[in-house]
């Protein structure tokens, strides 16, 4: 599928904080746990519990809460398809989509179980 910039615009406006209490209510189905989800996000953009609590109490938009992320210098690694996209496919223009189904892969992984030093991705040496 081919993101369009009204789609990407759609997902820029999305509160995170809305959207977190999502992520973790899939993982806890799955018998993950909070940390975990928090352990996965401070990974892909540098931020602690406490500026991730800040984001989610100032109703931070997906667009404030990437510009303000520092993704992982192996964000690259992180491929695959999520919700019908190819990540490695997604357009330069719409980086902050690309991003954010990044991040959606992260927590998928997580959900299926998979361990966290695989989806913490390091660079092969």
């Amino acid at each position: 599928m081919k993101v369009t910039p009204e789609k990407n615009e759609k997902v820029a406006n999305m509160i995170f904080g809305s959207i977190y209490p999502l992520y973790l209510n899939r993982l806890e189905k799955n018998g993950r746990t909070k940390e975990e989800l928090n352990q996965i996000i401070k990974w892909f953009t540098g931020f602690d519990q406490d500026a991730l609590q800040a984001l989610i109490d100032e109703k931070a938009t997906f667009r404030t809460f990437f510009e303000k992320a520092e993704i992982h210098p192996n964000a690259h690694l992180i491929k695959g398809v999520v919700c019908g996209y190819r990540i490695e496919e997604i357009e330069d223009e719409f980086e902050l989509y690309r991003q954010c189904r990044r991040m959606e892969k992260l927590i998928d992984e997580l959900a299926r179980g998979r361990k966290m030093d695989k989806i913490l991705r390091k660079e092969k040496k």
